[in-house]
């Protein structure tokens, strides 16, 4: 980050750090995948197509990250538990539910064509995610089993509801008939009326699916007399339980005993608001602006293995922008984004009340539709280039007081892309004359502005300010008035508009921009 007088803006960032001993789980939930599914025409009560997709989405996730060495998952959740000594990103809640559910929504994105080979992807689909803080082991024991619990009564009742509904009954005649039953009413309804035995359903849709990591070992070579030569290796699988909390299953596998702990008894009954009290909620305070801010994840490499031109590629930066454009036309209470590099900031209004002001759901919900929209619009972009792997995004949200720290927060963001597409526009075409990364990191050590524009025009840049806007001064996109009236002969109309969101290049530090659109954050003029 640049240094510059609005610099003070960073000190209302709150840290978040999950404390030891607490075990970190991270649980991935679909948004509103009952609409996704019924769009896409998902198999009803379970489509394993789906479940498989889910779960091998979750494998990607467990290698991605090595210290998660457990899974759970079922439908459209995940939940990931790392390891209890984990210091992934510093165990800063916020980094690491964001880097989980946008890798996770990337592959989804990704992978979906392997699974579903004729069924078109209609919308981006996107998930939420949140941090669990479990004390102990006790309590992710307790925490696994009311997620498989809740696994095998969503699924019993949607297998019965479901099959009510395809002989004769309407929906609302099915729920009615369902309400206050239970399990075993609903295992001898199934049994009795339809001939099903519960038991003998797939077992994926009746108990979820685990991710685990195992060592095995594995031939390597063979020695010069023929003799196999072997070596441990890491292994992820995905494997099913009736119980995942039970001593018998834990002690299977060592590795989630060296991780994790061991389970001491066998649990019995669950109290879900016992677990519940365990969840991280961060309320953001009320009357303030929300800034969601999202940054590539290594996008360095990233960047340079899609071969992007530097030091800018406007098709990359204008694959950003459509994403950003996307986000403010899904939540309506974004009011402003801008945008430079692989980084955006959303700004959401004073008063808005989306997902209750959790700032878990609100960061992971914009970060994972973003990402989905990165990967989707991807070849809208780069139509003949291949995406080499899923991209990820990291976010977190930060509360300021007054719409004059939100412009200085901004005002910063700007600064900063000044200066750093100053330094990067020199450092290339440095690198470009011929010498090295290091060389040209040696010959810009201590510049300042004046020294950057007399190196430029060393390279036929006489001007810095000749070079395209967008660069200089990044992106902003807002929602504006159309005028969508025909102009009447004698030259006037009546005035009627209609929002559009817009994307403009200009100076949003000085007050001009801010005068100009007041609607924005509903400034005085």
């Amino acid at each position: 980050m640049a240094n510059s007088k609005y610099e003070y803006v960073k000190s209302f960032e709150v840290e978040d750090e999950v404390m030891f001993p607490n075990l970190i789980v991270v649980r991935v939930d679909g948004r509103d995948f009952r609409r996704f599914s019924e769009i896409h025409e998902f198999v009803k009560p379970n489509d394993e197509v789906a479940l498989n997709l889910m779960n091998s989405c979750a494998v990607s996730v467990t290698e991605e990250f090595p210290d998660i060495v457990f899974s759970y998952g079922y439908s459209d959740e995940y939940s990931f538990v790392l390891k209890k000594t984990t210091r992934f990103y510093q165990r800063r809640a916020s980094k690491i539910q964001s880097l989980v559910v946008s890798f996770l929504t990337s592959v989804y994105v990704t992978k979906w064509k392997e699974f579903f080979h004729d069924k078109e992807l209609r919308y981006p689909p996107s998930f939420r995610a949140r941090v669990i803080c479990c004390a102990s082991i006790e309590v992710l024991q307790a925490y696994l089993s009311w997620r498989q619990n809740d696994c095998h009564i969503n699924n019993q009742h949607a297998t019965c509801f479901h099959e009510l509904v395809k002989h004769g009954k309407t929906e609302k005649e099915a729920q009615q008939y369902l309400k206050e039953s239970g399990k075993k009413e609903k295992h001898d309804l199934l049994f009795e009326q339809f001939g099903i035995n519960y038991e003998k359903l797939p077992v994926m849709v009746r108990q979820g699916s685990c991710i685990l990591k195992t060592e095995t070992e594995d031939i390597v070579k063979y020695n010069e007399s023929g003799a196999p030569v072997k070596r441990l290796r890491r292994k992820t699988s995905t494997v099913h339980s009736k119980n995942i909390v039970g001593k018998s299953f834990w002690n299977l596998y060592p590795k989630l005993l060296k991780e994790l702990g061991g389970f001491v008894d066998d649990i019995r009954k669950i109290e879900p608001d016992y677990i519940r009290s365990f969840l991280w909620e961060a309320k953001l305070l009320p009357s303030t602006w929300i800034v969601i801010r999202i940054d590539g994840c290594h996008f360095h490499r990233f960047s340079t293995l899609h071969e992007f031109v530097k030091p800018n590629d406007e098709r990359a930066l204008n694959l950003m922008n459509s994403c950003a454009v996307g986000l403010l036309e899904e939540f309506q209470d974004l009011v402003f984004a801008y945008g430079v590099s692989d980084e955006y900031s959303f700004i959401m209004k004073k008063d808005s009340q989306l997902y209750q002001r959790q700032a878990s759901d609100i960061v992971t919900a914009v970060v994972s539709l973003f990402t989905s929209l990165y990967v989707t619009k991807w070849r809208d972009f780069f139509p003949h280039r291949e995406l080499k792997y899923p991209p990820s995004f990291d976010g977190r949200a930060v509360c300021y007081p007054s719409s004059e720290i939100l412009t200085d927060y901004l005002a910063w963001r700007q600064v900063d892309c000044h200066i750093n597409n100053q330094y990067n526009t020199c450092f290339w075409e440095l690198v470009k004359s011929g010498k090295s990364k290091i060389e040209a990191q040696n010959i810009l050590k201590g510049t300042q502005t004046p020294e950057k524009n007399e190196l430029l025009k060393q390279f036929g840049i006489s001007d810095y300010n000749t070079l395209p806007v967008m660069f200089r001064q990044g992106s902003s996109v807002f929602w504006d008035k159309e005028d969508i009236t025909p102009e009447h002969e004698n030259g006037t109309c009546n005035g009627t508009y209609r929002k559009k969101v817009v994307v403009e290049h200009c100076n949003i530090i000085e007050p001009d921009f801010w005068n100009s659109h007041p609607s924005i954050l509903n400034l005085k003029p």
